[in-house]
């Protein structure tokens, strides 16, 4: 079959092109698959990181995409459905994720041939930071798409509020499988220049006020000196008010920052380096580090927001907090060591990290395509 996908790829960097990697990688082992993208994703002045782009420390997967789309020019709009159209494809597949892309990637999927079939797969739908023009943008995209992928029933709920009568298919989230393997904790440790007698927290990714990462420093002050936290991402926004609690935090000492966009060959170590990732967000629909934690069999604490209890099972692959509260954080973490829980919950993440490969992703993408 022929498969036409439009998403972020190379050379744009960041989970989203990630995700699309993978994907492209396991459906063109079947089909005859083709990749487009942006020519600007963003304009600068309305992106908060460092840059948008692979750099030359990334190892990225450089997927031969097609260029098409500038975000901000909307005769690019037209000319995108032009190009995408040349290709005759029985399916289009889009990744959305967020509501700025909705009058662009809207108007490409009203000019796309009638005989081609759409699919969205939906990473976010009603984002965590709200914008006045989200529900008409969400609804301009959706209404001209024939069938959506969600992976959390947060991303579900919200789909149908939106659009009632969709037609959907639910499938967790496969692993980030492509950081290479894991390595010894105290190799790994010392290459982050740790203590490699403590007992080591990861918080990962970018760092964004939603995230919660206030609560765990806060927590980090009812936990004894024989704890240490890693903070490794890049910053979204300004860093002042953590840089402030980490300053006025008698655990100052013990939290290490690594704030800079991790790329794929660092991964490894800084999941190798921890006894377990902490996902202490305030909001959430489904997070792309569950994936990746998953896939190093690092167990996770998380709050229960969105959907991340649905790939977090509680007592099982991990802990989950009722509320995004510092005692809350706090108590779990400590349960988390005094129950010796990480190899039980290590074993249960490998167990199940077999159902959720790539290409049980793709053949239920594919099976479904076939319903609508």
């Amino acid at each position: 079959m022929k498969i036409s996908i439009f998403s972020a790829f190379y050379p744009f960097r960041g989970g989203i092109s990630q995700f699309s990697a993978l994907l492209f990688r396991s459906l063109e082992k079947k089909h005859s698959v083709k990749a487009f993208t942006f020519k600007r994703q963003y304009p600068d002045f309305l992106f908060p990181g460092e840059t948008q782009y692979v750099t030359e420390k990334d190892n990225a997967d450089q997927i031969p995409s097609n260029q098409i789309l500038d975000s901000i020019n909307p005769f690019t709009y037209f000319s995108s459905a032009r190009r995408i159209n040349k290709e005759k494809s029985e399916l289009y597949i889009s990744n959305y994720w967020m509501t700025f892309f909705g009058p662009s990637m809207g108007i490409i999927a009203r000019r796309l041939n009638k005989n081609t079939k759409q699919i969205a797969i939906l990473h976010n739908v009603i984002p965590h930071e709200k914008r006045f023009f989200d529900k008409p943008f969400n609804k301009f995209f959706l209404n001209k798409t024939d069938g959506f992928v969600v992976m959390s029933d947060t991303v579900l709920s919200d789909l149908l509020s939106l659009k009632p009568s969709a037609k959907y298919i639910r499938i967790d989230h496969p692993i980030y499988n492509h950081f290479g393997a894991k390595i010894d904790q105290k190799i790994a440790q010392e290459k982050l220049n740790l203590s490699t007698d403590k007992k080591t927290l990861l918080f990962f990714g970018f760092i964004r006020d939603y995230k919660g990462l206030d609560l765990l420093i806060e927590a980090m002050d009812q936990l004894d000196d024989s704890f240490q936290l890693i903070v490794a991402g890049e910053i979204y926004g300004s860093f002042d008010k953590y840089k402030t609690l980490i300053e006025n935090s008698k655990s100052k000492g013990r939290i290490h920052l690594f704030n800079h966009y991790i790329s794929d060959d660092e991964v490894s170590t800084y999941f190798s380096a921890a006894d377990v990732c902490i996902l202490p967000y305030k909001s959430a629909t489904q997070s792309g580090i569950t994936a990746i934690s998953n896939h190093f069999t690092l167990p996770i604490i998380a709050t229960d927001v969105g959907g991340l209890k649905e790939t977090i099972h509680h007592l099982q692959t991990g802990l989950i907090i009722n509320e995004p509260k510092t005692e809350q954080i706090s108590s779990s973490i400590q349960l988390y060591f005094s129950s010796n829980y990480k190899e039980k919950f290590s074993k249960k993440i490998l167990a199940e990290n077999h159902k959720n490969s790539w290409e049980n992703f793709t053949e239920k993408l594919i099976e479904f395509y076939q319903t609508i």
